[in-house]
Formats: structure tokens, C-alpha cells, sequence
């Protein structure tokens, strides 16, 4: 797992923890060593666990810089879901609402996650990414391992309302050679989720080095990909994922496919019926009432 030194809430509390109060620094030390248990604990919950008090806890979260316990949870669970391995996720797994069967826990979990998006998704930073994907002449979409998923849903779903999509797979070393072909000032939209690839974060420093404009869609604010994106999004979860948090995701990139349709108002339908026609004509989707 991560080094307790790589993230910020980790490495706050070690650098405090020798001028804290004997409390206090029980406090720090159990989440230093615990912290995939602490960041599903409630305040009463790791106070008892220490033998402190709720209140020792939430002044020991202010004294590390958080004004809420959430927040401190929030910052804690991008620490552990950028570096738990599978094990350690499947382990958390087995642990979460354990009197639940596995149909009713991840149906439940979803609902949590979408929740929080609901709760805490940056708008204004959606509506700037719309702004993009209508502007632009080219657009590259591009992801590797599981965030090429979400790519290529994402290109997928954009040709059915504008031209100029392309979908690259990032884990293949031609996309480079692609970008770096490719006229300047395109815009390129790179997804990337936990744990991240190191041949994106290569990549997303090839694409500005290019002269390109990026977009990171990607689900932590400690995402490596940040640092290169001319502009992010981040799809907040609520829990720590096996694989991946799909509905988040999924649901974020709708929502602006959606948009973008309902900014194209009759080019979009125009567009659209050459599509179907060209589907009807070359026998492509399946068709209850053939002509």
C-alpha cells in the first residue's frame, strides 16, 4: 500500500505527531497504522477504539487541517484507493454490512456513491467540459485498463452527436505517435481511474508537450493526471471500489452527452436521421420491421 509518507493526511499527522498531546498522538498513531479500518469508523467509533473522547477527535481532526470529520474520511479514502492492492480491496470488501447479502450490499453502495455525486460534483467544471466538446474541431478520447472503458463510452456516445470523434486505446504506445502527428491545438479528453496507469500519466505529459489542450475526467482530486490537464473533473465515490466505481462515472459522462445534444438543437436531428439512414442502409442494427 502507500507509503505513509505519499499523501498529505498521512503525512501531516507525522510531521505533528511528537508536538501533540499523549491523546492526540494515540489518536494519530492508530490511524497512521489502521487506516483502512479509520476511514469506515465514525467519530464514536474510533474515539472508543483509542479510548479517547468524540470531542479529542474532532479537535485532532482541526489540528491536521480538516474542518469536518468527513472531509478528513474523504482525504483518508483517496490515500488508500490510489495504493490498496486487490487483496487488501477484497479484504474491505468482505468487511463492509457484512449482515447483507452481496446483491443488496453493492446495490446499496451504488446508491451511496451516487448520492454523494449528486452532493459534491463540480457543475461549473462540467458545464466548462461541455463548452470543450462543443467548441472543438477534433476531439481524442483515450484511457487505459479500466478507464479506457469509460473512453470509449464516452467517444462511443459522442458520435451519435457530433463529427470528429476519435477513440485511442492508451495502452498502446501508437496513440503517441497519433498525438504527437496530429495538428495542434486539438483538444484530447483522457479518462484515468485508480489505481492509475503509469503509461497515462506518461501519456497526459506527451499530450501537453504536443501542444494540445486536456481534458482529465478522472475520480480523485491526488489523481497524477491532474498536474497535466489544462482542465479536470473529478467523479467523487463515496466507498473504496474492488475494481472500479462504474455508476459515477457513467452517470457524469450521460449527463453531458445529454447536454451537448441539447445545445445542438436541429443540426443535432439533422445529423442524426443521416446516421439512421445510413444504418437502414447498410443492414448495421437489428430491425423489427424490415422495409
Amino acid at each position: 500500500m502507500n507509503d505513509a509518507a505519499s499523501h498529505p493526511v498521512i503525512n501531516e499527522i507525522s510531521l505533528k505527531l511528537d508536538s501533540l498531546t499523549p491523546k492526540a498522538r494515540t489518536l494519530g498513531t492508530y490511524i497512521i497504522k489502521n487506516p483502512s479500518k479509520v476511514v469506515f469508523m465514525t467519530t464514536k467509533e474510533l474515539a472508543e477504539a483509542c479510548g479517547v473522547s468524540e470531542a479529542t477527535v474532532v479537535r485532532f481532526v482541526s489540528t491536521i487541517g480538516y474542518s469536518r470529520y468527513s472531509d478528513f474520511q474523504e482525504a483518508l479514502k483517496d490515500f488508500l484507493n490510489t495504493g490498496l492492492s486487490l487483496p487488501e480491496r477484497l479484504d474491505i470488501k468482505g468487511r463492509e454490512n457484512p449482515e447483507l447479502d452481496r446483491l443488496h450490499r453493492g446495490i446499496i453502495e451504488e446508491l451511496v456513491n451516487l448520492q454523494h455525486l449528486y452532493e459534491h460534483i463540480n457543475v461549473d467544471t462540467m458545464t466548462q467540459f461541455v463548452d470543450h466538446l462543443e467548441s472543438a474541431d477534433c476531439i481524442y478520447f483515450t484511457g487505459s485498463r479500466l478507464s479506457y472503458t469509460f473512453a470509449y463510452y464516452f467517444g462511443w456516445s459522442l458520435t451519435k452527436v457530433r463529427r470528429g470523434i476519435h477513440i485511442l486505446k492508451g495502452s498502446d504506445s501508437t496513440t503517441m505517435d497519433m498525438l504527437n502527428n496530429a495538428p495542434e491545438n486539438n483538444l484530447v479528453v483522457l479518462a484515468a481511474t485508480t489505481r492509475y496507469p503509469n503509461e497515462l500519466i506518461r501519456l497526459s505529459k506527451m499530450i501537453r508537450r504536443a501542444g494540445h489542450t486536456l481534458l482529465a475526467l478522472t475520480d480523485s482530486s491526488i489523481s497524477p493526471v491532474i498536474q497535466f490537464a489544462d482542465l479536470s473533473l473529478v467523479v467523487p465515490s463515496k466507498s473504496i471500489p474492488f475494481i472500479g466505481n462504474v455508476s459515477g462515472m457513467l452517470t457524469v459522462i450521460q449527463c453531458m452527452v445529454q447536454e451537448l445534444a441539447n445545445r445542438k438543437g436541429a443540426d443535432l436531428k439533422n445529423y442524426q436521421e443521416q446516421l439512421e439512414q445510413m444504418y437502414l442502409e447498410n443492414d448495421i442494427l437489428f430491425n423489427l420491421n424490415p422495409k
